[in-house]
């Protein structure tokens, strides 16, 4: 009998046909839910599954505690917070995502917003669309200083491209004492506050969960230098999104771009969608071909691997 492999990544294989390759002659009848993905299907379909490839929507615990089959969940990118892994551990089911696979894709687009909000240009490209053609005056990115919260793989990225614009680096990571080779440029602060108020652009590079929960919230906001940026490619519960509009509309910080956000979509109305001097994208992140085409390779290989007794890369749990 064909083992069931539920995908619901809206990416996943969306790039070639190398993921789905696999998963065939790995002998698994696989059902896509990614592009038109409804919680109810989700939950009647799930329970049958042996490997479920997870996009970025919630799996509740006590839906997972009615999976008898399932083996494995490979997350189709690298943040796990969307799954229960404590529950999982307890009901015996493995856990793999794909990091550093999508590491390029999410740098080039921190430094892409970075650079749209320092010069404005989503902004002057509405205008001009508006039939307004007037300038606007922004700052230079090259020779400034950049912080980063965190300095895993993303960040790493971050800082290399950081060198060529000749911008001084301070990153902050409680689980580093020392910087990897590679980075003369970077300096590694005990403080993340000496990061957060000593920076031009500060950008996040953190995992979510109760720790990193509105970590950038009032006080480190204000603590941040006037006329600066703040940059998010990472989770949007990271930044407290209230105290952000207040230090945007209060002239506090001159910007801020980001392609994540606490809840999404973001709402129509949501205040910091009316503001001119924020960039927002709607969690674009890993969507480079060369990521998506990767990621799903590993996912398919991960469970083509489980259902044949192979090892797992990158588990977690």
């Amino acid at each position: 009998m064909s083992k069931q492999v539920l995908v619901t990544s809206r990416s996943f294989g969306s790039i070639d046909s190398a993921p789905m390759d696999i998963l065939e002659r790995a002998g698994c009848a696989v059902t896509m839910m990614g592009t038109d993905f409804d919680m109810e299907r989700f939950t009647e379909a799930v329970v049958d599954s042996d490997v479920l490839i997870i996009g970025a929507h919630a799996f509740p615990p006590e839906l997972m505690a009615r999976c008898k089959k399932l083996k494995l969940i490979c997350k189709h990118g690298a943040g796990l917070d969307n799954i229960p892994l404590d529950a999982a551990k307890d009901l015996g089911v493995a856990v793999c995502n794909a990091p550093g696979t999508n590491s390029n894709a999410v740098a080039d687009l921190t430094f892409g917003l970075m650079l749209s909000c320092a010069r404005h240009i989503s902004l002057a490209d509405r205008r001009v669309r508006e039939r307004q053609w007037k300038s606007y005056t922004g700052f230079d990115v090259c020779g400034k200083t950049l912080g980063l919260l965190g300095f895993g793989a993303v960040a790493r990225c971050v800082a290399r491209r950081a060198a060529g614009f000749d911008m001084q680096v301070l990153a902050y990571d409680p689980f580093l004492t020392q910087l990897p080779e590679g980075f003369p440029h970077v300096r590694l602060c005990e403080d993340v506050m000496e990061v957060i108020s000593s920076c031009d652009f500060l950008s996040a590079h953190l995992p979510l969960n109760e720790e990193t929960r509105n970590f950038i919230s009032r006080k480190e906001l204000q603590t941040m230098r006037p006329g600066s940026c703040l940059i998010n490619t990472a989770r949007g519960g990271i930044v407290d999104e209230d105290a952000l509009y207040e230090a945007l509309t209060s002239g506090h910080l001159a910007g801020a771009a980001m392609d994540v956000a606490a809840q999404e979509p973001m709402k129509p109305d949501h205040p910091l969608l009316s503001l001119d001097n924020v960039v927002v994208t709607p969690h674009i992140g890993m969507y480079s071909k060369e990521a998506i085409g990767a990621v799903s390779v590993i996912c398919a290989e991960n469970a083509a691997a489980m259902l044949s007794g192979g090892a797992l890369k990158f588990q977690v749990v």
